[in-house]
């Protein structure tokens, strides 16, 4: 059975996980050998196709419901339009758009996506630095396979535009962990307490991601 990602560190047990994507993680101590991780893999084998089979079903639902889309937590239903049109609107209360094409459709929902991204979402990012004092080097908005956002060692901060989907309090808790990062560069005690004394409920928020994550990745 293959592995898409295999994570070592300094831990001393084995993990495996299903992540949103349904690919198989492995989380493993540094030597470790590969032999022992495959053996624990083949272990449990049927734990993981079960899971991997779940998490695909939950994915094609999602791709093949073209009739709403998410924005801000929220669907909203989609009107198709006959117009040749490459652009999306959304004026409050419904998209309009051609999806007869589905690359160009999906091309444009993302340019919408992360332009919406940029307008609500980077303005945040600046009010929770200044208000908390911390100091962020630059800014990049992208689409990342993996992650929700990164902060690197020289406080570069990197946010995936995908996030316009969510409620808005995910999108501040992805904000305040990358933040957050700029002062913990690991993820201690210390890093988790920072986070919630900026935002006491950011375990609600990254239980949302959590459970939804997927929903956003399925365009």
């Amino acid at each position: 059975m293959l592995t898409n990602q295999i994570i070592r560190s300094n831990r001393k047990t084995l993990s495996i996980s299903i992540n949103e994507n349904a690919e198989l993680v492995v989380r493993a101590p540094n030597r470790m050998s590969v032999q022992k991780i495959q053996d624990f893999i083949n272990e449990k084998e049927n734990w993981i196709k079960r899971n991997q089979s779940l998490i695909k079903a939950r994915l094609k639902d999602t791709l093949e419901d073209q009739n709403t889309l998410l924005y801000l937590g929220t669907l909203f239903p989609v009107t198709k339009t006959d117009k040749d049109s490459k652009k999306i609107t959304f004026n409050g209360k419904e998209f309009i758009a051609n999806f007869e094409d589905k690359e160009k459709s999906t091309i444009s929902l993302k340019t919408w996506y992360k332009n919406k991204f940029k307008e609500v979402a980077v303005p945040r990012l600046f009010y929770f630095a200044d208000k908390h004092n911390l100091q962020v080097n630059q800014v990049r908005i992208k689409e990342q396979r993996t992650l929700w956002g990164s902060c690197s060692s020289r406080n570069n901060i990197n946010l995936n535009f995908l996030l316009i989907m969510a409620p808005l309090k995910v999108i501040d808790y992805v904000i305040i962990h990358e933040l957050v990062h700029t002062i913990h560069k690991n993820h201690s005690a210390n890093f988790w307490n920072a986070v919630e004394v900026i935002m006491p409920n950011y375990k609600e928020a990254k239980h949302w991601l959590k459970e939804n994550g997927y929903k956003l990745r399925a365009l």
